[in-house]
């Protein structure tokens, strides 16, 4: 039993949590036609997913390493709604007021592939979905390999988690697709992914970031959807 629970912990191939960092790292060095490729745009994300197969087949413990064990869901709910309740009203207030008050431009919002998806589609369903996509990606891969990298490393154990944060925080904030579809808002998604990320880090319960990326995302889906209209 005891070689058993050891050989769960041991981490193999948290490298590849560095294909998105690398390939998201590379988009900024193409030409401006090759960014507005679909297929490029959409890589990383694709490595991410890859990784993640790969990662989630030498490895066991899965559910445990990524925060999804089933008895996590209501400490999960219960964390992740208040936050992404809070983190919507903030993030519409400085898309509404704060944006337009320093001279950016938010009518872009109302051609992006989101606000142009039926609202019957959007609303629960496919912001749902891709919440829980999203974080399977950049919160319980991209991160937590992050941090099984710099803790394995002579990185000084008070500096991993910071670093691990950091790191997927601006990966999931510089992502290409995130970038061309919202423009200057992507910055938003940066202190977004810096505290779903310090929830996970502090809970190790991906239900948490889901539900607050799910809930965040209705509240401003339904809101921008009013007043932009």
């Amino acid at each position: 039993m005891i070689d058993r629970a050891t050989d769960q912990d041991v981490e193999r191939l948290a490298w590849l949590a560095l294909l998105p960092v690398l390939s998201t790292t590379l988009y900024y060095a193409l030409p401006a036609d090759l960014q507005r490729l679909w297929t490029i745009q959409f890589a990383p994300q694709v490595l991410a997913y890859l990784g993640l197969a790969i990662w989630a087949g030498r490895n066991r413990a899965i559910l445990t390493k990524l925060g999804l064990s089933p008895s996590l869901l209501v400490q999960g709910l219960r964390w992740g709604i208040p936050t992404g309740l809070a983190l919507g009203v903030v993030n519409v207030s400085v898309i509404l007021w704060l944006v337009p008050f320093i001279g950016g431009d938010i009518d872009f919002l109302r051609h992006t592939p989101h606000a142009q998806a039926p609202a019957v589609m959007m609303l629960p369903w496919a912001i749902l979905i891709i919440a829980v996509g999203v974080e399977l990606n950049f919160r319980g891969f991209l991160l937590g390999r992050l941090l099984a990298l710099c803790s394995g490393s002579s990185i000084p154990s008070r500096l991993s988690p910071a670093l691990a944060l950091g790191g997927s925080a601006l990966v999931f904030s510089f992502d290409p697709f995130m970038t061309a579809t919202f423009k200057h808002l992507h910055w938003i998604a940066l202190w977004d992914g810096m505290v779903w990320g310090v929830l996970w880090l502090c809970l190790r319960n991906l239900y948490a970031t889901i539900a607050a990326h799910a809930v965040e995302v209705i509240v401003m889906y339904a809101v921008l959807k009013v007043v932009l209209s």
